[in-house]
Order: C-alpha cells, then structure tokens, then sequence
C-alpha cells in the first residue's frame, strides 16, 4: 500500500517517509520540559524526559528520566529509569533503576537491578531480581514470605 504510493508520487516523499521511520525507532527522545503539566496516560516507544510534572500513567517500552526538576505521581512501566527529581507511586522497571542522589522516590517499586547514589530518598517498598516481575503480576503475594526481597531504606 504505501510502496504504491511513494512509487506514484516521486522520490520525495519516500525519502521523507523512510527518514521519519528510521528516526522512530533510533535513539529519539520524548521530552516534557520544566514548566508543563500533564495528566493522564502516556505511551511512548521511544525514551522520555520528565522535567515537568506528569499525573498519571506512564508507559514505556525505553528509558524514562525524571530529571532535577521533574516530578512523576502515579504509575511508570519502562525498560530502565534514571530518577534525578520526585517520583511517588507503582514504579516497575524491567532491567536497572538509577536514583542520583537529587531524587526522592516513594511508594512500591518492582526492578531487576538498582543503584541508589548517597544522597538519594528511597523510601519504598521494594520487589527485585528475576522473581520480582512475576511475584507484581501475580495476585499471590500474600502466600511469600513477608520480608522475602523487600526493603524500606533511605540513603544519606
């Protein structure tokens, strides 16, 4: 259908279609800049920058940073998050979450792998390692041993 197209219409718009796919699925970044509200849900395939606010949910099949002056309330899926600002909330990331010592992160968190820098706010609980994800989606938490990879900690 669109090769149809793009051969009917001249090399011009192929080339622009072929340049907007390519830069989707490079390393493109979502930005939400200090200043700028949003809520509600937010699906992005590629990374995104928080440096506003969001309330809401946030989807992401990439990276997500809250930056110095960003602040996220309410639930974020991604691959890998770096947390500079506030985060209060359901935080589940598939492979390593990276709190600088700015941040201040509340709530349940779920992750493969986390780095927590002196100075950083961690005041969660806490799910890791490969179990984590499915001990989340399962309803069966209360069947596990309590203490079983959870932490409550603040990092000074």
């Amino acid at each position: 259908m669109f090769g149809k197209d793009n051969a009917t219409n001249g090399s011009k718009k192929d080339t622009g279609t072929k340049t907007s796919v390519a830069s989707a699925g490079g390393h493109s970044l979502n930005s939400i800049v200090k200043g700028t509200a949003i809520e509600g849900t937010i699906k992005a395939n590629s990374d995104i920058r928080v440096d506003g606010t969001i309330k809401g949910k946030l989807y992401c099949d990439s990276k997500v940073i809250i930056g110095p002056t960003g602040r996220v309330e309410g639930e974020v899926r991604c691959q890998n998050a770096v947390i500079e600002g506030k985060f209060e909330g359901v935080l589940e990331v598939k492979e390593l979450l990276n709190i600088r010592e700015t941040a201040t992160v509340d709530g349940d968190v779920t992750t493969g792998k986390l780095i927590i820098q002196p100075g950083g706010i961690f005041n969660v609980t806490c799910k890791m390692g490969s179990g984590a994800k499915q001990t989340l989606s399962s309803n069966s938490q209360s069947s596990q041993p309590k203490n079983q990879n959870q932490k409550t900690e603040k990092v000074a």
